[in-house]
């Protein structure tokens, strides 16, 4: 019973957290051609310097996993931006009153929000082509946040945010 409850709240707990992502690139751009990457040297992030230092030791993981390399000099400079912001409710609950007789008829509706608005965290990535100077890829990622996570738990959301995020880099034109 105890395994059956844990299965439950993790599934619980995943369905909460999912990662939204929305992409645009430039249809014209021939991936295949960029080989190094490094980024921005004023990025500023919006992310506290422990999860920016996170994200970019993920990031880096995952672009030399797909065969970039981290260059002084790259065709590709990456941009991080990060904003945190409150989400209404989702969940609201109609209180109705109506009355009528006659041919006259009347009524009120309110949607009271349940439950409290939740943290959520946007982050964008963007690629900039260095020598053109032009932007070519974007991807937003929206998710739930806890200010208080353990840094484990901070870590594991951002390698599941970056590995939704390069499911679909460099896109299938």
């Amino acid at each position: 019973m105890r395994n059956i409850l844990m299965v439950f709240f993790s599934l619980l707990l995943a369905a909460c957290s999912s990662v939204r992502v929305n992409y645009d690139y430039d249809k014209e751009v021939d991936f295949s051609g960029y080989t190094t990457y490094n980024y921005f040297p004023d990025m500023n992030s919006g992310l506290s310097q422990l999860d920016e230092k996170r994200l970019v030791r993920i990031l880096d993981s995952t672009l030399q996993s797909r065969g970039y390399r981290l260059a002084e000099e790259p065709e590709i400079f990456v941009n991080i931006l990060s904003n945190e912001y409150q989400a209404a409710p989702k969940n609201s609950v109609g209180v109705g009153l109506g009355g009528g007789g006659r041919n006259v008829g009347g009524g009120i509706s309110v949607g009271l929000p349940l439950g409290s608005p939740s943290v959520q965290r946007s982050i964008q990535f963007d690629f900039v082509d260095a020598q053109r100077d032009a932007l070519f890829w974007q991807a937003t990622a929206e998710s739930g946040y806890r200010e208080n996570a353990s840094p484990s738990e901070r870590e594991h959301r951002l390698e599941v945010l970056v590995k939704k995020v390069f499911s679909k880099f460099p896109p299938k034109n």
